[in-house]
């Protein structure tokens, strides 16, 4: 399993949808050789270089932090059941609570669909808050996800870059 990376009071708590099989078999979150995270979060300005996997931890001291919405392992985050959503809405609510982020970003369209229960959803910042952490939904950084490509990727998690250190 995938070790979450937080602690209280953090500016973001980024959830991926569940742990890459790479990711899992390694310990280290977003360690797929064409997963985009680490360099769209530095590109975007949320680091000041670019995190390899495996100094994954080194995000909290920037104020952030990692988690998914599904502890279980896949290749494709699609292999997910909408039960084993629904199962992990529970912890995952408890876990938010407890740490108190500001702002839980959730990574992709997947999770947050199944967790607020609503049909459809846009990018960006969402009108409710989720256990009172403002939230936004980015598209995955997945190299699976070739709808964005790795300049599309960075304007949105820029956008919420600003929206975070605006407010």
């Amino acid at each position: 399993m995938l070790t979450d990376i937080i602690s209280t009071h953090l500016n973001v708590i980024f959830c991926g949808i569940n742990p890459g099989l790479k990711s899992s078999n390694d310990g280290h979150h977003f360690s797929g050789r064409s997963n985009r995270f680490w360099k769209v979060l530095h590109q975007a300005g949320f680091t000041p270089y670019e995190i390899e996997a495996v100094n994954d931890t080194s995000l909290l001291d920037f104020g952030y932090g990692l988690t998914t919405a599904v502890a279980r392992a896949t290749s494709r985050a699609d292999e997910l059941s909408k039960e084993e959503f629904d199962e992990s809405l529970e912890n995952f609510k408890l876990k938010i609570t407890k740490y108190q982020p500001k702002y839980v970003a959730f990574l992709g369209k997947a999770a947050y669909k199944a967790f607020s229960k609503k049909k459809e959803i846009l990018w960006g910042e969402q009108p409710e808050d989720f256990c009172g952490a403002k939230v936004w939904v980015l598209p995955n950084t997945s190299g699976l996800n070739r709808g964005f490509s790795l300049d599309s990727l960075v304007m949105y998690y820029k956008e919420f870059h600003h929206s975070v250190h605006e407010s």
